[in-house]
């Protein structure tokens, strides 16, 4: 706890304001208790917690891409070899991981220093009343919210983690462990996106803050998660809560009737400039260029991604397995022979989604048809292959990709909360609750939006078509949600995530490195360990800083 004590303590008494949208002045220095009690300190405290969303590294991501693609059966490591960032590809396998990783504690260290921001900013807001600080309710929920985000990131990955709150006296943070039960820690992170929820305005003037909406996006999210009840060794209640699953249902339902919706082609999500902020973005992480600082405020989660035939560094690449989940059969997912062959992308019918998130040789990269994908802009494609992850990634003509040798980065925004997403949330209580002729529609608008191919006028092996009503039952429901929510939302993070809460991850995991395995050499090693995989290991820096509060996960010494 040490670690944390030091954050809290940095932060309260400086003020780290980065580059963010809405503010335009750049507060500095160090600040006695009186100072940051002035409304503009104020602002600038929370500024702070705003700009800790980009406050990421390329091998600490907040992207979660090493830990939501690369542990699932969606993508790669990519990379020179196994070597490079040789922990990322131990996660991929789900062999010789240890607790000593230095990407995984620096991970942990970068969410905590950004929930201590939120802590600080708190701690001063409530001091305050609204006479004092007109912003004071929005400004409150904001940190709520942003707090909620950042746990929520950290519960995904470390499974059991510590919760530290603003109004905990700084001398009893060694008191405070990590092992309340799994539905006691998704309650907590519930209560802070509540708290967002009843504060927060409706929208707000300047872009980038988060708003009721997005709290009760965020809270649909939380409560699907916390549904699925967890045992202490990660086993999943084979029947969701059902109290739970009505939260979901409550609160998604707040985000479809609000201003928000689906864009008319899946592409605008993933598309610089003006396409940023739209309709379907409910929450991004803004990005910038030419804003003052040295590179701007660059998406540094993923600049390793881009193809080396562009710069740098072919890592987060997808895999074989999901190129060939989109093959379609009469317009329908081919739920059961999917993986029995590597299927032509560019030939074979296919879901159109597939030009929207992979790479494929000899076709536009990100619909520049002047910009042709060659198979030798990849690394190492004996160890890795030929395809490449497109959604985080830009045209290189675009002005907001920028050389920051030897990576290359991009100001393009990234979507934390997309309104697609919530559909498929949505649609996925309503079945388990019983309600799945409800949840049909929902699916089936995805389908529709992806028959667009307005961005990709080139792809001619387009077959998709919606789920008749005959033959939807309850498990077909639930099945063909599953494999939508792969498809519509691969390489944003999502998928190994989904499989614990399914409580699935054993049985897909240890299946694609078998079948996999026949492609990718390397990953005939892997093996997945039920009750012990489904979170990577508390890093052991961070237990020995508590002296031994911090309970390690199950399965792991």
């Amino acid at each position: 706890m040490k670690a944390i004590k030091y954050i809290i303590t940095l932060v309260l008494a400086t003020s780290l304001v980065s580059s963010c949208t809405f503010l335009d002045y750049d507060p500095h220095g160090i600040l006695n208790e009186e100072q940051v009690k002035d409304p503009s300190q104020v602002d600038a405290l929370c500024t702070a917690a705003y700009a800790s969303l980009g406050n990421d590294h390329y091998d600490k991501p907040f992207s979660l891409w090493p830990y939501g693609n690369v542990r699932s059966d969606d993508a790669y490591k990519g990379g020179n070899d196994q070597a490079d960032i040789a922990a990322f590809h131990y996660y991929e396998i789900s062999e010789n991981i240890r607790t000593d990783f230095g990407e995984a504690d620096g991970l942990w260290f970068y969410i905590f220093e950004a929930i201590s921001r939120t802590n600080s900013a708190l701690s001063v807001l409530k001091t305050m009343d609204d006479n004092e600080f007109k912003n004071r309710n929005s400004r409150m929920g904001e940190m709520y919210f942003l707090r909620g985000h950042f746990y929520f990131m950290l519960k995904l990955v470390f499974g059991h983690i510590p919760f530290i709150d603003e109004d905990l006296p700084l001398d009893e943070y060694d008191l405070v462990s990590n092992t309340l039960p799994n539905d006691e820690q998704w309650g907590l992170i519930c209560r802070d996106f509540q708290k967002a929820y009843e504060l927060l305005p409706i929208s707000q003037n300047e872009i980038g803050r988060a708003n009721k909406i997005a709290a009760a996006a965020y809270l649909s999210k939380a409560y699907l998660f916390k549904a699925y009840r967890q045992d202490e060794m990660n086993n999943v209640n084979a029947t969701p809560n059902t109290e739970d699953l009505n939260k979901v249902i409550e609160f998604s339902e707040v985000v479809m009737n609000s201003t928000y919706g689906l864009e008319p082609d899946i592409a605008n999500n993933f598309l610089p400039g003006a396409f940023q902020n739209g309709k379907e973005s409910i929450f991004a992480i803004q990005y910038s260029t030419d804003d003052g600082t040295m590179f701007g405020r660059l998406n540094w989660s993923d600049v390793l991604s881009v193809p080396m035939g562009l710069g740098c560094c072919d890592f987060h690449k997808p895999s074989q397995n999901l190129v060939n989940a989109y093959k379609t059969v009469n317009g329908l997912p081919d739920f059961n022979n999917y993986d029995q062959k590597d299927y032509n992308a560019i030939q074979d019918m296919v879901d159109p989604r597939l030009y929207h998130t992979v790479a494929l040789p000899g076709m536009p990269y990100k619909y520049n048809e002047e910009l042709i994908y060659e198979e030798n802009w990849n690394r190492t494609p004996t160890v890795y292959g030929y395809y490449a992850s497109l959604k985080e990634n830009v045209d290189p003509s675009c002005d907001c990709f920028k050389n920051v040798s030897p990576f290359y980065a991009n100001s393009k925004n990234r979507i934390v909360l997309r309104y697609a997403d919530i559909m498929l949330v949505r649609a996925e209580a309503l079945i388990e609750v019983g309600r799945e002729n409800e949840a049909r529609p929902l699916i089936n608008t995805l389908r529709e939006r992806a028959q667009s191919n307005v961005f990709i006028p080139y792809a001619k092996n387009l077959n998709i078509k919606t789920y008749p009503a005959t033959g939807w039952t309850r498990d077909f429901a639930r099945q063909a949600l599953r494999w939508e929510r792969r498809l519509e939302l691969a390489m944003e993070g999502h998928r190994f995530f989904d499989l614990v809460r399914w409580g699935i991850a054993n049985d897909v995991m240890n299946n694609y490195f078998k079948t996999e395995g026949e492609r990718r050499f390397y990953l005939k090693e892997g093996i997945f360990d039920k009750n012990k995989d489904e979170y990577i290991p508390i890093p052991q820096q961070q237990i020995n800083f508590t002296e031994g509060i911090y309970q390690q996960n199950p399965g792991w010494k």
